[in-house]
C-alpha cells in the first residue's frame, strides 16, 4: 500500500471502551488511527478520509491498497472486479480477504466468476469517512473469506464541504462527480453522483461506460445514530484480458492487443441498507441490515481455441443475484472484581438467491451451447461471543468463540449435480495486548476462521463439460493463523509496527487457465513479517514505507511441486506528500511486488513490477482547485497479472502450447481534474 500520515492530534482515550476505564493511550490521529493502545493487533489500523483525499487511484478498487501490504491490480477490463494480493496470497477476485461498505460484504459467494468475487466500481472514494482494516482470523466478529484479512469502508454521515468536479484525461477518459450533504428534518442527506468512461490503451477500446448514484440519510451523533443508504450502480466494456505472450513476441498481436476483441462484461448493483448505533453508560448496541440486487454478463476467452478449434473458446458467465442479510451486536461494558471487562455477543445472517447462475459457450457474444446452469440457494449464520479483559494497566486479554453454519441448495441442469447440504464450523480465537512501555506496545494473536467454498462444488458429481465423474469439495474450509507484533512511537513523529505472521489453510484455491475460474486443491502453509512506517519529517513533508515478506507452500507433496502459484513474496511500498507549501499540494506513490512461481515446480516465475504514481495540486482560490495526476509515472514495461497455463491459437497443435498469459500494466497516464466546493 501507498500511505501518506498526519498525525495532527494527540490525545488521551481509555483502552478499554468503559466509562470507568484508567488505563490511558495516546491515540494518533489525522490520517490514520493506529497510534499505541487502539489495536488488538500490530496488523489492524483506521485510514480517515484526510488520506484518502490526498492520493490519486487508477481505479476504484486501489482504496484497498490504503491496508499495508494488499496489492490491487486488473487482468481484464476496467468494470470488473480487481485482482488481489495480501500475505503470499493471490486472492483472485477477494477470496479470504473480505470487504464490506456501511456494513454490506462486498465478496459474492457461489458466484459466476470466482469465489468470494469483489467488485468496488460501485463505490464513490468520495463519500468514504473510513477504512478500518484487520489481517488474520483473530477477530470473533470477523466470519467467511476474512482469514487473510478484512476492510470496513464506512461512509461519511456528513461532508465537510461540497464539491463538484470533471477529471479529463488520455484514451477519452473523463469521470464527472458531484457529492455533498444538507440538513434534512432531524438528521442530514449525503448525495453522491458519477459519470465514467474510459477507452484505455487498449488496441481494442475498452468503451468502459458508468453510472453510479448514493443517497444517504443519518441522524444523530456517534453514540446514537441512525443511517439509511440507497446506492445504484451500472457499467459495461469490452475487456483487455490476459494475453499469451509468445503471440506479442511474434508480432501477431500488439502488446496492448487482443486475441477475442469482443469479451468483456454488463455488470449493475442496487442496495438498500440501514445502520443503528445505540450508546448508553455501559451497554451499545451496533445493528445493520441490508437488501442487494445484482447482475453480471461477463465474456471470456482465456484458451482461444483449445477446446473449439472452430468456434474458439468463448463463454459467458452470467447470474442475477438477490442478496439479504443482518448484522447485529451487543456489548456489555462492565467490572468483575475491580477489573474493567466487556463482553460482546453478535449474531449475523446472509441468504443469496441465485437464478440464473449459468455458463454458456459463445461466439463473439452470441451463445452456441449451454454448459451448466443452476439455481442456488445459500443460507448462512453466525453467532459470536468476546469478552475483554483489562487485567493490569499493562495487560489486556481478548478471547472469542464463533459458529457458522451454512446451507446450500443447488438445483442444476445435470441431474446428477443437484443437492443439498449442510456444514458447520466452530472458530476460537484469542488476543493479548502487553505494554505500553515507553510508548511501545506488543501483541500476540491466535484464531481459527474458514472461506466456503461455490455451492456448486458442494453437490457436483459431474464435471460440467467432459460430464466426468469427480468428488465434491468440502463446503466450509478451515484456517488457522497466529501473529506476534509491536508498535511503538518512541522515536519523536515516527509510527512504526512490525508483525510476524503464519497462517495454515485446510484447502487452497487456484486459478484454472482453461476455465477460467479457481478450483480447490491442496492444503497450504505461509509465514511472513510486515513493516510499517509513517513519519512526519516536517509539518508540510510527510513520508510512508511499508515493506512485507512472505513464504508459501503446499502442505501435501505432490511430484508436480509444492510451491503456490501467484503467491507474491516481496511486496513495498513509499509515499511521499507534500502540503500547505501555500497554494500547492504534491504526493509521490511508488509500489513494488516482486517475483512470484506460475506452476507448481517453480520453473516458471513472473517478472517484478514497480509503478509509480505523482499529483501536484494547485489551490487557485477558496472555490477552485486543480490537480494533474500521473499514472506509471516513469512508463514502467511490467505486467499486472501473470498465469502460465496451454492455450491454442490457429495453426498451433492440438494439445496447445504452455506459456505465460498476462496482462500489462497501463503506460505513463495523465488526468486533469478541476474542483470547486460550494
Amino acid at each position: 500500500m501507498i500511505v501518506s500520515s498526519i498525525v495532527a492530534l494527540a490525545a488521551v482515550v481509555p483502552l478499554v471502551a468503559s466509562e470507568s476505564t484508567v488505563v490511558e493511550a495516546v491515540e494518533v490521529r489525522g490520517h490514520y488511527d493506529n497510534g499505541v493502545g487502539t489495536s488488538g493487533a500490530a496488523s489492524q489500523g483506521s485510514v480517515t478520509a484526510a488520506l484518502i483525499a490526498n492520493r490519486p487511484a487508477l481505479r476504484p478498487g486501489e482504496l484497498l491498497e490504503f491496508v499495508p501490504g494488499v496489492i490491487v491490480t486488473q487482468h481484464s477490463g476496467d468494470g470488473k472486479a480487481n485482482q488481489y494480493f495480501l500475505r503470499g496470497f493471490n486472492l483472485d477476485h477477494g477470496t479470504d480477504f473480505a470487504t464490506f461498505v456501511d456494513g454490506m460484504p462486498v465478496n459474492m459467494r457461489t458466484h459466476a466468476h470466482g469465489q468470494g468475487y469483489t467488485d468496488l466500481n460501485f463505490l464513490l472514494p468520495e463519500l468514504v469517512d473510513r477504512i478500518n482494516y484487520k489481517k488474520g482470523p483473530y477477530y470473533a466478529d470477523e466470519g467467511d473469506f476474512a482469514s487473510a484479512g478484512a476492510a470496513h469502508m464506512g461512509l461519511a454521515n456528513k461532508l465537510k464541504e461540497n464539491t463538484a468536479s470533471v477529471t479529463v484525461g488520455e484514451h477519452q477518459y473523463y469521470r464527472a462527480n458531484l457529492t455533498g450533504s444538507t440538513p434534512l428534518g432531524e438528521g442530514n442527506l449525503v448525495y453522491g453522483a458519477e459519470l465514467g468512461h474510459n477507452n484505455g490503451p487498449w488496441t481494442n477500446r475498452e468503451a468502459f461506460h458508468k453510472s453510479l448514484g448514493v443517497l444517504r440519510y443519518s441522524q444523530g451523533g456517534s453514540d446514537n445514530q441512525f443511517s439509511i443508504t440507497g446506492m445504484a450502480y451500472k457499467g459495461g466494456w469490452y475487456a483487455s484480458n490476459q494475453i499469451p505472450l509468445r503471440a506479442v513476441q511474434s508480432g501477431e498481436i500488439d502488446p496492448y492487443g487482443a486475441i477475442d476483441a469482443t469479451d468483456g462484461g454488463i455488470t449493475s448493483r442496487y442496495s438498500l441498507s440501514a445502520t443503528l448505533r445505540k450508546r448508553s453508560s455501559d451497554t451499545l448496541l451496533q445493528a445493520n441490515a441490508y437488501v442487494v440486487q445484482s447482475s453480471l454478463d461477463l465474456y471470456n476467452d482465456f484458451t482461444y481455441f483449445l477446446d473449439d478449434p472452430v468456434n474458439g473458446d468463448q463463454s459467458r458467465q452470467t447470474e442475477k443475484r438477490r442478496m439479504t442479510g443482518f448484522d447485529v451486536a451487543h456489548t456489555w461494558f462492565s467490572k468483575w472484581g475491580g477489573l474493567d471487562v466487556n463482553n460482546k455477543v453478535g449474531v449475523q445472517g446472509r441468504y443469496d438467491y441465485l437464478s440464473p447462475l449459468a455458463l454458456y459457450s459463445t461466439v463473439k457474444r452470441q451463445i452456441t451451447g449451454t454448459i451448466t446452469e443452476s439455481k442456488v440457494k445459500e443460507a448462512s449464520a453466525g453467532v459470536y461471543f468476546e469478552n475483554t479483559v483489562q487485567w493490569r494497566e499493562w495487560l489486556r486479554t481478548t478471547a472469542g468463540l464463533r459458529y457458522d453454519r451454512y446451507r446450500f441448495d443447488v438445483s442444476s441442469n445435470i441431474a446428477e449435480n443437484t443437492g443439498k447440504v449442510s456444514d458447520g464450523v466452530t472458530s476460537p480465537k484469542i488476543s493479548m495486548v502487553l505494554g505500553p512501555w515507553a510508548k511501545t506496545e506488543f501483541f500476540l494473536n491466535y484464531g481459527e476462521g474458514f472461506h466456503s467454498n461455490d455451492a456448486r462444488g458442494t453437490t457436483v458429481h459431474l464435471t460440467p463439460k467432459e460430464r466426468e465423474p469427480i468428488d465434491p469439495v468440502t463446503p466450509l474450509v478451515k484456517t488457522r493463523g497466529a501473529e506476534l507484533g509491536m508498535r511503538t512511537e518512541f522515536v519523536p513523529g515516527l509510527q512504526s509496527s512490525i508483525a510476524l505472521w503464519k497462517l495454515r489453510s485446510a484447502s487452497e484455491l487456484v486459478f484454472s487457465g482453461d476455465a477460467g475460474d479457481t478450483a480447490a486443491s491442496r492444503g497450504s502453509y505461509r509465514s511472513g513479517i510486515e513493516w510499517n512506517n509513517h513519519y512526519i519529517a516536517a509539518p508540510w513533508l510527510l513520508f510512508d514505507l511499508d515493506l512485507a515478506y512472505s513464504r508459501a507452500h503446499y502442505t501435501e507433496h505432490d511430484e508436480a511441486g509444492d510451491y503456490i502459484p501467484g503467491a507474491v513474496g516481496k511486496v513495498a511500498s513509499f509515499g511521499a506528500t507534500i502540503a500547505d507549501i501555500g497554494p500547492w499540494s504534491g504526493a509521490f506513490q511508488m509500489r513494488y511486488f516482486g517475483p512470484r512461481p506460475l506452476i507448481e515446480d517453480n520453473s516458471q516465475r513472473s517478472a517484478t513490477t514497480a509503478i509509480a504514481y505523482a499529483r501536484i495540486g494547485y489551490k487557485i482560490d477558496r472555490r477552485w482547485t486543480v490537480s494533474l495526476d500521473a499514472f506509471n509515472l516513469f512508463d514502467r514495461k511490467a505486467s499486472d497479472v501473470d498465469y502460465y497455463y496451454p492455450s491454442r491459437l490457429p495453426g498451433e497443435p492440438a494439445e496447445g502450447v504452455n506459456d505465460i498469459h498476462y496482462h500489462p500494466v497501463e503506460p505513463r497516464t495523465f488526468r486533469l481534474t478541476l474542483k470547486a466546493t460550494f
